[in-house]
This record gives C-alpha cells, sequence and structure tokens, in this order.
C-alpha cells in the first residue's frame, strides 16, 4: 500500500499523526494509497519552515523569480501525460479532461511570468516643495491554498504560481481524496529552482484547515469549495485578521433562446452538463429553453446525446465522455439527490441510476441523467447537484429565464444561447453573476482575467488569478520623501499642506 506524506522543505517527509485517509481507484472502488493527516504541530513546522525560506525569496528581484515560473512552465509540458495520469488515476476523470487540468493551471503560471511588470508600483515627481511620492508592492510572507478534490492540478496552480511569483511562501492543503499531483508540482518547482522551503505541501482534513486558520504567521488563504465550508473559512480567517478569498458552491444555467441553433445548444450542454461526470463548479447543471417548442426542440436533441454518452475508466481510450465520481460517498449523495427530484415530481427522461460498468461493478460510477419539467422549488433545482445530473426548467419567455439565475443563491456562472445580439447584450448588462458565456458554455476567463463568482458563490473583495491575484497576494506601501537642499530653516511644528 502506498503511503503519501507532505513535502517539506523541498523533500518528501512521512506523515507522523499516525492518522490517515484512504485515496481510492474511483474506477474499482479499491483502496490504493493511504494519506497521511497531518497534526497542529506538523503544520506549524511547514509555516516555519516557509517562514525561514521567505525573506530570501523575497529579495529575489522579480526577473529572476518570473524565470523560475519559465523553467516550470517547460518541466510541466515535460511531465503532462505523467501528471495527467497520476491526476486520472486518484480523481477518476477522462485523461483528456486531466491534460486540460494541467493546462489551464499551466496558463496561469505563463501569466504569472509578467510578474516584473505586473509588480510595477507608482510615483509623482513633485507631489509638494521637493517632495517626491512613490508606492511599492511587496509580498505579505507565508500564505496558503486550501484546495478541492476536483481540480488537483489546475486550482493549487491558480493559488501558489501567483503568490510565489510575488515573493511570497506557500503552504498548501489540498484534498486529501487526489493528494498526489500536487506533490509532484511542488517537486516540479525545486526542480525549476524555487528554493526548497518556499512551496510546501500538507495534507490534512479540519484539523490543518483549522490550523491554518488560527496560525499567527499565515498572512493570507484563499480557498475552493462548498459554500458552506467557504463561509466558515472566511469568517473564522478574517476573525484572525487574515486576508482572506473563497469561493464556494454553483448552480450554473444556459439559457437557450427561440433563435438559438438546437444542435449546437444541445452539443454545449452535453459537455458542459457531463463532463468530468459533473464535477465542476462551472458545470452547467440548468439548461432554461424559452418557450414551449424551444423546450420540446431540446429535450428531443438532448435524450439520444446523454444515453450514447461513452462511460468507462479513463484507461479505455480517449474516447471515453466521463468516467466515475470521485468517491463512494459522492455516488450515494448524488444518487439519494436524483431519488428526491423523481419524489417532487421532475420527469427522469434519461435514468442512469441503474448504470453498471462491467468489471467494474464496485467503482464509483453513475449512469447520465436528464430531468425534465424542474421547477425552482425543487431541492434538485436549488442543490448543487455535482454528479452527472442535467436539469430542464422551461421558460415561457426570456424575462422568467432571465428571473431564475437572478433569483438563485449561487452566481458562479451563466450562459446564453442565442442569434440575437441585443438580447445577449442585455443579459450580459443585467445579470447578477460574476462570469457570463455569450454561446460559450463554460465562461471560465483565459489567465488575464479574473475568475470569481458573485452572491454566495463568492467571499472576499479580490478574485483568482489574472490582476487581482496580484493584488491579493501583494499589499501596498506609499513612500513620502523630501531630500534636503542644503538651506536649514529650523523646526516645523505646524501641520502644513503639502502643495
Amino acid at each position: 500500500m502506498e503511503q503519501i506524506g507532505h513535502y517539506i522543505g523541498g523533500k518528501r517527509v512521512a506523515g507522523t499523526s499516525g492518522r490517515t485517509a484512504d485515496v481510492f481507484n474511483p474506477a474499482t472502488g479499491e483502496v490504493q494509497a493511504k494519506v497521511a493527516l497531518a497534526s497542529a504541530e506538523e503544520l506549524r513546522a511547514a509555516v516555519e519552515n516557509a517562514k525561514a525560506a521567505q525573506p530570501a525569496w523575497a529579495a529575489t528581484n522579480p526577473q529572476r523569480r518570473a524565470r523560475v515560473m519559465m523553467k516550470f512552465v517547460d518541466l510541466l509540458n515535460r511531465d503532462m501525460d505523467k501528471l495527467a495520469e497520476a491526476l486520472s488515476r486518484e480523481h477518476g476523470k477522462t485523461f483528456p479532461d486531466a491534460k486540460g487540468d494541467v493546462q489551464r493551471g499551466l496558463e496561469v503560471v505563463e501569466f504569472c511570468i509578467g510578474a516584473p511588470h505586473l509588480l510595477k508600483g507608482e510615483f509623482t515627481e513633485g507631489a509638494g516643495p521637493g517632495i517626491d511620492i512613490y508606492s511599492i508592492r511587496q509580498p505579505l510572507g507565508v500564505v496558503a491554498g486550501i484546495t478541492p478534490f476536483n481540480f488537483p492540478a489546475m486550482i493549487p496552480m491558480w493559488k501558489f504560481a501567483p503568490a510565489i511569483a510575488c515573493g511570497n511562501a506557500f503552504i498548501l492543503k489540498p484534498s486529501e481524496r487526489d493528494p498526489s499531483v500536487p506533490i509532484m508540482l511542488a517537486e516540479l518547482m525545486v526542480e525549476a529552482g524555487l528554493p526548497e522551503g518556499v512551496l510546501n505541501v500538507v495534507n490534512g482534513d479540519k484539523g490543518a484547515v483549522d490550523a491554518i486558520l488560527d496560525d499567527p504567521d499565515i498572512q493570507a488563504i484563499g480557498f475552493v469549495g462548498s459554500t458552506p465550508i467557504a463561509q466558515y473559512i472566511y469568517s473564522r480567517g478574517c476573525a484572525n485578521g487574515k486576508r482572506v478569498q473563497c469561493f464556494g458552491g454553483a448552480k450554473n444555467h444556459m439559457i437557450i433562446m427561440p433563435d438559438a441553433d438546437i444542435d449546437k445548444a444541445a452539443d454545449a450542454l452535453i459537455g458542459a452538463g457531463y463532463g468530468a461526470a459533473g464535477e465542476r463548479c462551472m458545470a452547467v447543471s440548468v439548461a432554461v429553453p424559452v418557450g414551449k417548442e424551444t423546450a420540446d426542440r431540446l429535450v428531443e436533441k438532448l435524450i439520444p446525446r446523454v444515453e450514447a454518452l461513452k462511460i468507462a475508466p479513463y484507461t479505455a481510450g480517449d474516447d471515453v465522455d466521463m468516467g466515475p465520481l470521485v468517491t463512494g460517498e459522492a455516488k450515494k449523495r448524488v444518487l439519494g439527490l436524483i431519488d428526491r427530484g423523481v419524489e417532487e415530481g421532475a420527469k427522469l427522461v434519461v435514468d442512469g441510476r441503474g448504470f453498471k460498468m462491467q468489471g467494474y461493478e464496485d467503482g464509483f460510477f453513475v449512469g447520465a441523467c436528464l430531468f425534465d419539467d424542474v421547477t425552482r422549488d425543487m431541492d434538485i433545482y436549488k442543490t448543487e447537484i455535482f454528479g452527472p445530473v442535467l436539469s430542464v426548467v422551461r421558460a415561457k419567455n426570456y424575462e422568467e429565464a432571465l428571473s431564475l439565475p437572478m433569483e438563485h443563491e449561487y452566481g458562479n456562472g451563466v450562459a446564453i444561447y442565442t442569434r440575437d445580439g441585443d438580447a445577449a447584450r442585455d443579459f450580459a448588462s443585467r445579470i447578477n453573476i460574476g462570469m457570463v458565456g455569450v454561446n460559450v458554455p463554460i465562461p471560465v476567463p483565459l489567465a488575464y482575467y479574473t475568475f470569481g463568482g458573485w452572491k454566495a458563490s463568492g467571499f472576499g473583495d479580490l478574485n483568482q488569478h489574472g490582476p487581482d491575484a496580484f493584488r491579493f497576494y501583494t499589499r501596498t506601501k506609499t513612500v513620502t520623501q523630501r531630500w534636503p537642499s542644503g538651506i536649514k530653516d529650523g523646526a516645523e511644528f505646524n501641520f502644513k499642506a503639502m502643495g
């Protein structure tokens, strides 16, 4: 049985708490490894290590820090298949999807190569008689990231790459469900030239999270996960005087207008709704066709597409559409919500609950499900299912369709499919959601824009990646300076205006 520990001070270290968690192979249901769960003392040791390494790294000029990122990009490309295979083995997502997980993190690292420009401050000459004022961006010190199971490569890189490029040291607490890839990423960072101790990976559960939240030397925390945990981390971290950004749950809608290309909309819904078995915070889980004719045509197009999805382990080839859920617990939860939808009166037009994979009967597979006639009062509409379930909510007109995502508690992503530029412009202007797609089903911004939801999907003032990341991981210092001119007039006792 493989034993997975931590990565501290530039090397793998065994856990000492005596506590472990099972790491499953989602396709077979078998335990394939044990991961150590850190104690508060182990977390504190990692912080001390980071604290010792950070000042020298902060004193390294931004261009040299950027060169580490350049080399890291090369190493990510070199080891892409190796990283993707490890990711698929523990998470269950298909091999091409796992490579995409790494690639979208890599793109943020590429953006961070621009750190020398992004860290430039401001300067005003002659702000007063002989007075110049300038501002500088400086790192916070030791910062931390708490990341989820569904993107074990991408989201850790979204967190640690900008933080480290800014001159901070980083403590990463990844999900204990798929812990191998984060440690592999840390090893590649050191191979790229990052000093040992600047990036540490500490595996753990709530005990490690609470230790991060309460540690006096951790200055900032980034989190991605469910909304209840996001609220907990945000409130406790802020109460301890830390800078905190938290991203929570989602219920992403796609509006399909009567003038939309129904075939393209159906294809988009299949990929966005069932990719990664629905275990994405940007998955489209609600389709909102406008008008009965649009709804009937859409459901007619969706049914054969959903039924034709190829469900299999990642080892079955690159044409697999989706794999298993991450754990048996996740499978049980998703099946329970599907049962609840049937009880509430939604029409289950494609029922994947009985899906069994030959040779993998103990795996965590759930067949693709499609609900029609879902209403906004149903649990399956209000709850983030995080599984391969798409709900069709019929709207009579555009205003009713718009009201659905507007009034939902979550505000992560939303999309509209239409040929009408006026409708798309109105939609993008009025919608109270952080990321909007126009004929784009999953509107995850590119790395040089910022990623973040509104309402119960996001807590904090600044988003992930893009320019906001450099603002989040630095603080501004403003210097007002005057050099003696050689004329001494004596002491000043009045607080005078500079101008």
